[in-house]
């Protein structure tokens, strides 16, 4: 199932097209070892690891998990957790109420309708509390090796707006517009590059123009002034 179009979407030019075919090459070569980061032992794991990282950084989602993942090891140890104290093991990662009660609940509907197993279809996955298009994407890539669409996180939404490739801002959006540009045989590649590209290089605040091997082909490349400091 992909995201559905809509009129205010422009149109994907071939110009957008032939870019993204040369920037792809470019970040497989300066970032080759790219990877998720979200620690993980098997598709459980991973679906929780990825409700944890909304708004949190995958660092973060990795200290809590460490301990997080020896205390519940079971879907039943999520579905049957007291939530307060979930809350509480989850709580430095942020929005903790929310996750605590998605993960609950998504614990129990896999009981329920999916005999314990995280499924391996978009469809089913967006059934689930917590999980939208880019934790579903997520979890089918790096846990079944099934591509259906482009995980778009904060760092591929910030990168793909800045060099061009999408005009939109919401992550449907801009994931329809990434798979239109994008052969499909590097949507799941794509992802795993512009989120190293945004998270070592093009950082929200101050991006380092300097040192991306596509400021050539960036039409914001050195277009950010950090704001001086305020004197007290």
């Amino acid at each position: 199932m992909t995201p559905k179009k809509t009129e205010k979407s422009p149109e994907t030019s071939a110009d957008t097209k032939a870019k993204a075919q040369k920037i792809i090459p470019l970040l497989e070569k300066e970032f080759a070892d790219a990877k998720i980061a979200l620690g993980h032992a098997n598709p459980l794991e991973l679906l929780v690891a990825t409700i944890l990282s909304a708004q949190c950084t995958d660092e973060r989602v990795n200290i809590v998990t460490k301990t997080l993942f020896k205390k519940y090891r079971r879907v039943e140890d999520y579905a049957e957790a007291d939530l307060k104290e979930l809350e509480q093991d989850i709580r430095s990662t942020g929005f903790y109420h929310n996750k605590a009660k998605n993960i609950k609940n998504c614990c129990r509907l896999l009981i329920e309708k999916h005999n314990g197993q995280v499924p391996k279809t978009m469809e089913e996955l967006l059934e689930l509390p917590g999980v939208a298009r880019k934790t579903a994407n997520i979890v089918l890539q790096n846990a079944f090796g099934i591509v259906e669409g482009i995980a778009v996180d904060t760092h591929v939404r910030r990168v793909s707006q800045r060099l061009g490739l999408t005009e939109n801002k919401d992550p449907e959006k801009i994931e329809r517009d990434l798979m239109e540009i994008v052969p499909k045989e590097k949507w799941a590649r794509i992802s795993d590059l512009l989120i190293f590209l945004g998270r070592y290089v093009c950082e929200a605040r101050k991006p380092k123009c300097e040192e991306c091997v596509l400021s050539r082909l960036c039409p914001s490349a050195f277009s950010f002034s950090v704001k001086p400091k305020k004197k007290l």
